[in-house]
């Protein structure tokens, strides 16, 4: 997993297994404190996209280019 940071945006990259579940690690999270305790963290650091939904911070975005697809 890795995170970047540029002004106020925050991304990370995750590389899951095939049966990795982002609705089930997002139940995972709210119930474990150091992932909320990273949250309120990166709250300080992040501002939610104007264009998201009811202000939610992560939005799932489109990978548009892999260099490693031609090696």
């Amino acid at each position: 997993m890795c995170r970047f940071l540029i002004d106020t945006r925050l991304f990370m990259i995750v590389d899951a297994e095939d049966h990795f579940s982002l609705e089930k690690k997002a139940i995972m999270d709210t119930q474990n404190k150091k992932v909320q305790e990273w949250e309120r963290l990166m709250d300080t650091f992040q501002q939610k996209p104007e264009f998201s939904k009811n202000g939610e911070k992560w939005i799932l975005m489109n990978k548009i280019f892999d260099l490693s697809e031609y090696e």
